[in-house]
C-alpha cells in the first residue's frame, strides 16, 4: 500500500472517531458505517486486510493497552466467569455455530464450517468494553467482558488452526486438537511469565522516561513474536506481560507513567479507529470474490449464521452463569448474586471485530493444490456476521441496558471510597513529613514546611469537596470551582510568558521551560476526565 492511502485512512478514521465523541452513537459503529460508505466511492484505494499485518502488528498493541488498563486483582476475582467465556464459550461457539452453518449451507463441508465457527467465535476486544464503560455498567460486568476479550482471541486462533488442519487432511483428532490447544495456552502463558519480570526489571533500570517508553512500545511485539516463534500463543504472552506491567506500574517513576499513559492512549485511538474503518472497507473485496450465489440465497445464509452466533452465546451464557452457583456452595459464597439481567447484557454484548476478519483472510486459497472449499463464502459470512453484530447489537445494547434498568456504577460510593483512601494516604504522608522534619538534616523554614502541609491538606480535602453541596449559580462543587479558578490563573501566567517572548525579553528556551512548569501544575490541578 502506498503512503498516501494509509495517511488518508488514519486521518479520516481519526476524524470520524473524534466526531463520534460528540454523538450518542459508539465510535466503532460510526467508523464501520463510514468504511462501508467509503467503499462505494469511485476510486477508493484497495484496503484489503492483510493478516500478516493485523495479527502480529496491530493486535499486540491493542491487547497490550487493554491489559495495562485492566485490573489483575479484579480479573483474578472473576477468573471463573472470564475463563468460561474466553475459553469455554469460544470452543462451544466454534463447534455449534460451525455445525449449524454446515446444516444451513449445502455447499459448505463440515471441516470448512468448523473453520467458519472458529473465525466468528471471539467477540471483539474493543467494541463491547467501550460501550460498557461509556454507559457506566457495573464494574463486575465490565471486568468480565474485558477479561473475555483479552483471552478469547488466543482460543479462537488455536481452534482455527486445528480446524484448518482438518480441512487440509492432516488427520487431526480430538485428542490432537486438545493437545495443540493446551500447548499453545501453556506455552503462551509460560513465555509471558518468563518475559514479564526481566522486562519490568529493565524498565526500572532505565532512568530516562524516553528510553522506558521506547521499551514500552516494543514490549507487546517482543512478547508476541517470542511466543509465536516457539509455537505458543502470542496473544496470551502479550496479555500476561501487560497485566504484570500494569499491576507493577507504580514502581516506575512518575514521568514514565505520565508519558506511557499518553503514548498508549494515542496508539490505541489511532489503531482502533483505523481497524473499525477497515472492517467496513472490506466490502468490495468480499463481494468481488464471492462467486455465483444468488442475492436471496446469500442473505438467507448470512441471516442464519448471524442468528446462530447470537443464539449460541445466550445458550452458553445463561447456564454458565447460573449452573455453577446452583451446583457449588463455594461459588455462591465467593461471588455476588446475579439476576437475569446481567447475563442478558453479557449475552448481547457479543460484537465481533477485526480479528475475525483477519483470521478469515488468512485462510489459504488452496491446500495441497486443491482450492479451499467455499473460501469466498466463508469470507462473506464472516464479514456479514461482523457487520451484523456491530450494527445490530452495538446499536441496541445501550437501549437494552436502559430498558433492563441495569444499575450503573455508584459514582457517589466510588467518590466516597476515593476520599477515604486519600485520607488514609494523607495521614501516612503527614506522619512521614513529621518524621523527616524532626531530623535536623531536613530543617526547612517555617513557610516552606507549611506549604508542604497546605498541599497535603488540599489533596486530602479535594475529594471530600466533590461530595459537598453544589454552587447554586454554577452548579459546581467547591473542588470544581477551585480547579476552574486555578486554570484561569495559569492561563493568565501563560499569556504573560508568551508576550515576554514576543517582546524578546525572554528567549524561546526559557519560555518553554516556564510553560512546562505551568503545564505540570495544570495537570496536577485537574483530575483526568474520560
Amino acid at each position: 500500500m502506498d503512503a498516501l492511502p494509509l495517511v488518508v485512512l488514519v486521518a479520516a478514521s481519526a476524524a470520524v472517531a473524534g466526531a463520534a465523541r460528540r454523538t450518542p452513537v459508539p465510535a466503532p459503529l460510526l467508523l464501520v458505517a463510514a468504511g462501508l460508505a467509503a467503499s462505494y466511492v469511485p476510486g477508493c484505494p484497495d484496503y484489503t486486510l492483510d493478516p500478516h499485518v493485523v495479527l502480529p502488528l496491530i493486535l499486540p498493541p491493542l491487547l497490550h493497552t487493554a491489559a495495562l488498563e485492566s485490573s489483575y486483582l479484579d480479573l483474578r476475582a472473576n477468573l471463573r466467569p472470564v475463563a468460561l467465556l474466553s475459553v469455554g464459550y469460544v470452543l462451544f461457539a466454534t463447534v455449534t455455530v460451525g455445525y449449524l452453518a454446515f446444516l444451513l449451507v449445502p455447499d459448505l463441508p463440515l471441516t470448512a464450517a468448523l473453520v467458519l465457527g472458529a473465525v466468528v467465535a471471539p467477540p471483539d476486544a474493543v467494541a463491547a468494553t467501550a460501550i460498557a464503560r461509556r454507559l457506566g455498567l457495573p464494574n463486575r460486568i465490565t471486568t468480565i467482558l474485558q477479561g473475555e476479550s483479552l483471552v478469547n482471541d488466543a482460543t479462537a486462533i488455536t481452534a482455527y488452526k486445528v480446524a484448518l488442519a482438518a480441512v487440509v487432511g492432516e488427520g487431526v483428532s480430538w485428542a490432537g486438537g486438545i493437545r495443540e490447544f493446551g500447548l499453545a495456552a501453556v506455552g503462551g502463558i509460560g513465555v509471558g511469565l518468563v518475559l514479564m519480570v526481566p522486562l519490568h526489571w529493565l524498565r526500572r533500570c532505565l532512568k530516562e522516561a524516553l528510553l522506558q517508553n521506547t521499551l514500552s512500545l516494543l514490549v507487546p511485539f517482543v512478547a508476541y513474536a517470542a511466543a509465536e516463534q516457539v509455537g505458543a500463543s502470542g496473544v496470551l504472552a502479550v496479555v500476561v506481560v501487560g497485566l504484570y506491567l500494569g499491576h507493577r506500574s507504580w514502581q516506575v517513576d512518575f514521568a514514565t507513567r505520565l508519558q506511557e499513559a499518553a503514548v498508549w492512549k494515542v496508539v490505541a485511538f489511532v489503531l482502533e479507529s483505523a481497524v473499525f474503518a477497515l472492517i467496513g472497507l472490506q466490502l468490495p473485496y468480499v463481494v468481488r470474490e464471492l462467486g455465483p450465489y444468488g442475492a436471496g440465497e446469500l442473505a438467507g445464509y448470512a441471516a442464519g449464521v448471524f442468528a446462530a452466533v447470537v443464539v449460541m452465546r445466550f445458550v452458553w451464557v445463561f447456564p454458565a452463569t447460573f449452573l455453577p452457583r446452583a451446583l457449588s456452595q463455594r461459588v455462591r459464597e465467593r461471588e455476588p448474586g446475579v439476576n437475569w439481567t446481567a447475563p442478558v447484557v453479557v449475552g448481547w454484548a457479543g460484537m465481533r471485530g477485526v480479528v475475525s476478519l483477519a483470521v478469515a483472510f488468512s485462510i489459504p486459497v488452496a491446500t495441497d493444490g486443491e482450492p479451499f472449499p467455499a473460501r469466498n463464502l466463508v469470507l462473506f459470512l464472516t464479514f456479514t456476521t461482523v457487520i451484523g453484530t456491530l450494527v445490530v447489537q452495538g446499536l441496541t445494547l445501550p437501549p437494552l441496558i436502559r430498558l433492563l434498568k441495569v444499575p450503573g456504577r455508584d459514582a457517589r460510593a466510588e467518590t466516597l471510597a476515593e476520599a477515604q483512601a486519600q485520607s488514609e494516604a494523607s495521614r501516612a504522608a503527614e506522619a512521614r513529613l513529621d518524621e523527616l522534619l524532626a531530623d535536623g538534616a531536613n530543617a526547612l523554614p517555617g513557610p516552606l514546611a507549611e506549604r508542604l502541609r497546605t498541599v497535603l491538606e488540599r489533596r486530602r480535602n479535594a475529594v471530600w469537596e466533590r461530595l459537598g453541596t453544589a454552587n447554586a449559580v454554577t452548579g459546581e462543587s467547591a473542588d470544581d470551582t477551585y480547579r476552574r479558578l486555578s486554570r484561569e490563573m495559569i492561563s493568565a501566567e501563560r499569556e504573560v510568558f508568551v508576550r515576554l517572548r514576543d517582546e524578546r525579553r525572554i528567549d524561546d528556551e526559557m519560555m518553554r521551560t516556564l510553560l512546562r512548569r505551568l503545564d505540570l501544575e495544570e495537570a496536577a490541578a485537574y483530575r483526568e476526565e474520560d
